[in-house]
């Protein structure tokens, strides 16, 4: 069975995906990334891309990761927050730690295509 299997697939993602924006917006260290952004479009875009990078069907017709993040200027502190904020979600929805360590595991292994090696940090709405 899939991570995406196990999540309960495009129900479980959907839950994820809103429970980590609301998480997300809150935090003042992120939400000045997300201004002026099309929330929805975004929630989307998310839902899509994280079936098919935890084994779901492949819908996700965005910019790569690498594309999608360019001069955003994304820190490692901005990654760990919200990699942290996607396992309380996770938490949050009753899913087993095990299952939580996965999904951590595959979305921290995509760092390298979101974090910018950036001196100081402009999110995008500033």
């Amino acid at each position: 069975m899939s991570i995406y299997e196990e999540l309960g697939g495009n129900t479980g993602i959907k839950a994820a995906v809103t429970v980590f924006y609301h998480r997300v917006l809150a935090d003042e260290l992120l939400a000045p990334w997300f201004e002026g952004i099309d929330l929805a479009r975004l929630r989307s875009h998310q839902r899509a891309f994280l079936a098919a990078a935890l084994g779901g069907p492949d819908l996700f017709a965005g910019r790569d990761l690498l594309g999608a993040h360019r001069g955003m200027a994304i820190t490692d502190e901005a990654f760990d927050a919200l990699l942290e904020h996607l396992a309380e979600s996770l938490h949050d929805l009753g899913v087993r730690d095990e299952l939580v360590a996965e999904v951590r595991a595959r979305v921290d292994g995509m760092r390298a295509q979101v974090v910018s090696p950036a001196s100081s940090p402009t999110p995008v709405g500033s």
